[in-house]
């Protein structure tokens, strides 16, 4: 057991930095490469560079998923979590569709904020009727309902990913499998449980508000780099 704990050696602290700068990766490539002359050329090296950024992207959403699951077991106040992802879902979302949709506001996709935010408020629906199978399963496919009618990043799906996220939670190598194949229609997605095997438990370094900062502000600085290029 000794030997297990010291190979597991990455705290939520880490894991976030990881995910925030995969995330980062992606987001350059849909917010700047995308919009450069050439992207589009498939022999273009511009073109090889931009899949390269993306499919380095889909490492990033699992392990925010995870990282919303332990959250939600460790926090002492499930309300102010929620609060608090529906803020910053508002705050972002001028600037995500800035970087991604050049224009201050559409109705026709959201940020990953109202995925998590949907995804968090399913988990409590669910352990609420945690005495019922068929109300649990309402409940995850109210959330897949709602995520998808918004449109929210990655939709539907996101909301079922997290919950099964929760649901196998104590099975490690069942949650591994299982999200794995869930999600490896995203490549390079299922990579994310490398680090996520690595988690240790601990929170790490306290930046409770740095991926939320983070979030909207490179979205704003990538919007500016691509009206400059």
């Amino acid at each position: 057991m000794e030997i297990m704990s010291k190979k597991k050696q990455l705290s939520g602290s880490s894991l976030k930095v990881i995910a925030i700068i995969t995330m980062l990766i992606d987001h350059i490539g849909a917010g700047i490469l995308e919009n450069l002359p050439g992207c589009l050329e498939s022999q273009s090296s511009l073109h090889y560079t931009y899949y390269v950024f993306r499919y380095i992207g889909r490492i990033a959403f699992p392990i925010f998923c995870f990282l919303l699951v332990e959250g939600y077991l460790h926090t002492s106040n499930v309300k102010k979590y929620a609060i608090r992802l529906f803020i910053f879902a508002i705050i972002s979302e001028i600037p995500f569709d800035l970087a991604f949709y050049h224009t201050v506001f559409i109705t026709t996709h959201q940020n990953v904020f109202f995925t998590l935010l949907i995804g968090l408020i399913t988990l409590v629906a669910i352990d609420h009727f945690n005495c019922s199978s068929l109300l649990r399963l309402v409940c995850m496919f109210a959330g897949f309902y709602v995520s998808y009618i918004l449109n929210t990043d990655y939709a539907g799906f996101g909301v079922v990913f997290i919950v099964l996220l929760y649901m196998l939670h104590d099975n490690i190598k069942l949650r591994n499998f299982v999200c794995s194949l869930a999600i490896a229609w995203e490549i390079t997605a299922p990579i994310a449980f490398i680090p996520i095997t690595l988690y240790n438990g601990e929170r790490g370094l306290k930046m409770k508000y740095f991926f939320y900062l983070f979030y909207p502000v490179h979205l704003l600085l990538i919007y500016a780099i691509s009206r400059l290029l």
